[in-house]
Order: C-alpha cells, then sequence, then structure tokens
C-alpha cells in the first residue's frame, strides 16, 4: 500500500512538472511574440519593382526583411504575379509599389490587399504639375517612370520612411536618420547628373530608346527624348513607327541608339538596319537599365548605380 501511495505520488509529481513546464513555455512563447511586434522584429516588406526594393532596404535597415518581386530584365508593364508573389504579399506587413499603372496586371490585387494591410503608392505624394501625362491615353493616365528624375525619387523615399515610422514608431529616429543620409546621396547623385549630360555638346543632346521610358529623364536633365514603343511596353510597334523613327535618326543625323536591359534589342535593331539601307549608319550606344536595375549584387543592382551608369552610357556614346 505504502509503496503504490509512492509511485502516484511521483507519478503526480511528474505529470504537474510537465503542466508546468507547458505552461512555462506557452508563457515565454507569447511574452517572445509581444517583444517582436514593433520592438525587436523586423517588419516584412514586398516591394514590386528592384528601385522600389532598394530603397525600402536602404531605409529600413536592420529592423526590416524587404523582399523584391521583379528582378534583373523583369519589364513590370507585363509582369504576371506568381503564386509565389502571392504569398509574398499576403505575407507582408507593408507592401510598396510604383502606381501609376506600372504594374498594369496587379492593379486589382493592390485594391484587395489595402483593404487588410498598408499598401502603398511611393508614387503618392506628387503633384499633378509633377507628374507627365502618357501621349494618347485618358485623362488621369500619367507616365509612370518617376525614378528617372532623381528629385521624384526623393519623394519615394520619403513614402517609404513615413509609412515605416507610421508602422514601428519605436525605431522612428532610425528610419529617419537612414532616410535623411540617402537623401543626401540622391542630391548628390541629381547634381552629379546635371553636370555630366551638360558635357555633352548641345545639338548632340537626343536620347533615341526602345520605349519611351525616359521622358522624366530628358526633362530633369536636358535631352530630347524619343522612343520605338510608347511608354508602356504593352502597346505594339509597326512598320510605320520603326520608318519615322528610322527618318528621325536620319534628318537629326543620330549616330547612336540605346537598347535597354527589359526590352528585347530586336526592335532598335529593325530602326537601325532601316537607317543604314538609307546610307546612314547609327550604332548601339550601350545599353540601358529602364524599368529594371542590374543583376542583385553588382552596382547596377542599386538605384544610385543604376543611374550612373545610365549617365556615364549615355555620355560616352552622345559626347
Amino acid at each position: 500500500m505504502g509503496k503504490t501511495f509512492k509511485t502516484n505520488s511521483a507519478l503526480r509529481r511528474f505529470i504537474m512538472t510537465i503542466v508546468f513546464l507547458t505552461v512555462t513555455a506557452i508563457a515565454t512563447s507569447a511574452c517572445g511574440q509581444n517583444a517582436d511586434d514593433g520592438q525587436s522584429g523586423k517588419l516584412n516588406i514586398t516591394a514590386t519593382t528592384g528601385m522600389i526594393t532598394d530603397v525600402a532596404q536602404q531605409v529600413g535597415g536592420e529592423y526590416v526583411e524587404v523582399s523584391g518581386l521583379m528582378g534583373a530584365g523583369i519589364d513590370p508593364h507585363l509582369y504576371k504575379a506568381s503564386q509565389g508573389d502571392v504569398k509574398k504579399l499576403d505575407d507582408a506587413d507593408i507592401i510598396f509599389y510604383n502606381g501609376l499603372h506600372l504594374e498594369g496586371k496587379m492593379a486589382e490585387m493592390f485594391e484587395a490587399l489595402e483593404k487588410r494591410k498598408p499598401t502603398v503608392a511611393v508614387s503618392e505624394y506628387l503633384t499633378e504639375e509633377q507628374l507627365h501625362t502618357a501621349p494618347g491615353q485618358g485623362a488621369g493616365m500619367h507616365d509612370p517612370h518617376i525614378w528617372f528624375n532623381v528629385k521624384l525619387w526623393i519623394s519615394a523615399t520619403e513614402v517609404i520612411r513615413n509609412t515605416l515610422v507610421e508602422k514601428d514608431a519605436s525605431h522612428a529616429d532610425y528610419y529617419k536618420d537612414n532616410a535623411a543620409a540617402y537623401i543626401k546621396k540622391l542630391e548628390e547623385l541629381d547634381a552629379y547628373a546635371t553636370e555630366q549630360i551638360a558635357t555633352i555638346p548641345e545639338a548632340s543632346r537626343i536620347l533615341v530608346t526602345a520605349h519611351d521610358a525616359f521622358g522624366y529623364f530628358g526633362e530633369a536633365y536636358g535631352l530630347t527624348v524619343t522612343g520605338l514603343q510608347g511608354m508602356n511596353t504593352m502597346s505594339e510597334y509597326g512598320s510605320k513607327d520603326v520608318s519615322k523613327l528610322r527618318d528621325y535618326l536620319v534628318e537629326k543625323k543620330i549616330k547612336a541608339v540605346f537598347i535597354e536591359s527589359s526590352v528585347p534589342k530586336k526592335s532598335i535593331e529593325s530602326v537601325i538596319e532601316g537607317a543604314r539601307q538609307l546610307g546612314h549608319e547609327v550604332v548601339i550606344g550601350g545599353e540601358l537599365f529602364s524599368d529594371a536595375m542590374g543583376d542583385a549584387g553588382t552596382v547596377e543592382g542599386t538605384y544610385i548605380g543604376m543611374v550612373k551608369h545610365n549617365v556615364d552610357t549615355i555620355v560616352a556614346a552622345l559626347k
């Protein structure tokens, strides 16, 4: 009898110990989760283009985990979200996208997501006066390629900064300091682009590309810009477009045109061949990054590196 009593007591103590450890583990886990909310945990951010991904990482630093949907060479105009992308968007604490119909095929998805979480267009601070109207489009349709004017991209940085501060106020000063340091670099980049483009003879400041993505760049830095396709690569180009651009090259005696990393070069090659048949030699002046940056881990895989590459490539070919 005494042995049975001792056995039952030991069993009860064992069970009580297991219960105690289980409750402690649950409580510890809950405390850990609460501590992570805006304290030690990282904000999970999903961004569409590489340019936005880069800025979000620059501003968020060690307190964010940024996942980009569109890598090097990806055309956002034609992009369709995969199942993996949908999961990234669903898991995100914050979603940043360009807006202005750049990610046209994802617009409905963003509208649905913004009802559940911060889903923010980095173009939202820009005014009607700052935006270009897209030729041939309806009212309210704007050129979405705002990153080509570095001053406009400073506005995008401010949108990202303010969103992070609102979502994670405990690290507000950190985000503000990072944004201030990055904006200073952008101001230096803007000055660099202005100075370098000014070294091109005025008559040669004509930028011809595969699609009309560089309007903001031309306005900001003093270049006449034209492209074979419109602002949106979803638009088709035909023989009339090729002939028109060919004649423009011949008339203006343009010596160099540019291909783009996210647009097949065969489109611009047909224009070059047409000019050659008319006795005018045109060369490819280099590859520019337009709707996507370079490969991750390269200088051109950052926004600042991409813009510098474009500026240096244009100046080398047109100067």
